[in-house]
């Protein structure tokens, strides 16, 4: 799904979302999220990328 705007975006994210939002590789989100650089938790095995996490990563 192609998300024009911010209220659209789910309450969170996967990574491969992030990774469509950003415009980015699969490889670059993982590096964002393991970093810390984007807030994120883990379910299970999966990465999970509050919405407000990404604001505020887009923010600084």
């Amino acid at each position: 799904m192609k998300y024009t705007d911010f209220d659209q975006l789910p309450l969170l994210l996967t990574v491969k979302q992030l990774a469509a939002v950003l415009s980015i590789s699969l490889h670059t989100a993982y590096d964002l999220v393991r970093s810390n650089h984007i807030e994120s938790k883990r379910v299970g095995t999966q990465y999970r990328i509050p919405k407000e996490s990404l604001k505020q990563y887009l923010d600084t």
